[in-house]
């Protein structure tokens, strides 16, 4: 049977981009479903499929994996590929996963995700800086310790697919991640994520509450949505 995802809108889910490209890049088929943020709060609407109200969510004949990281964790009983096959690559991966979606808390909240937009971002506070000095700092570890082009080496794995939404905020707000930069510019080029863009920039709807939190971000120099 094949598997279904459930994601939202291109522009906005930097959650939902996670399993999707991560099954995207791994080639592992599945149907993919949008349910679209409809309103600041979809918590009633998203519990007819989502035990947690919340995207993404895979659905497997009748089991339902909720969250980004179950999902990863799902797909890497039944697909190889998700985790790298070397033991030390494989832990920083496995770690940096965990930090990624545990931590950033300022990162997600100052720089809200929305791929279609340039943004100049208001001054950084101290959080903020931290966060992105901390993904430097990873970003340039990863790639030193393991050779590139990928995080853990030389072939995609879950710590690009959770990193992935960071890269849009990279390019969004012009953060300087250091050399980590090469990294940013090869999992953009990538042809899943120039898909999700492409389905991004098409999107006309807008949410209000997501809008907000980018005007609150910056002021937006380029919008290249359509609508």
């Amino acid at each position: 049977m094949t598997y279904t995802l459930i994601t939202a809108n291109r522009n906005y889910s930097s959650w939902s981009l996670r399993p999707w490209l991560l099954m995207k890049a791994l080639g592992v088929a599945f149907a993919d479903r949008i349910e679209p943020f409809a309103k600041p709060v979809n918590y009633e609407e998203f519990r007819a499929f989502s035990p947690t109200g919340q995207v993404p969510v895979l659905i497997d004949g009748e089991a339902t994996v909720w969250d980004s990281l179950g999902i990863a964790l799902y797909l890497a009983d039944r697909h190889g590929g998700v985790w790298p096959e070397a033991g030390a690559a494989r832990a920083f991966a496995q770690s940096a996963v965990c930090e990624m979606h545990g931590g950033f808390a300022a990162l997600r909240n100052d720089c809200t995700m929305n791929v279609g937009v340039r943004v100049r971002p208001v001054p950084m506070r101290a959080e903020l800086v931290r966060d992105v000095a901390r993904v430097r700092a990873l970003f340039e570890e990863g790639l030193d310790r393991f050779g590139g082009p990928w995080l853990a080496g030389p072939a995609f794995s879950a710590i690009d697919a959770f990193f992935a939404p960071v890269a849009f905020r990279i390019r969004t707000y012009g953060l300087d991640v250091g050399r980590g930069q090469a990294w940013v510019d090869h999992i953009l080029a990538h042809p899943a994520m120039l898909d999700w863009e492409r389905q991004a920039l098409a999107e006309t709807w807008r949410e209000e509450s997501h809008e907000a939190e980018l005007a609150q971000a910056g002021m937006i120099v380029a919008d290249y949505r359509q609508g």
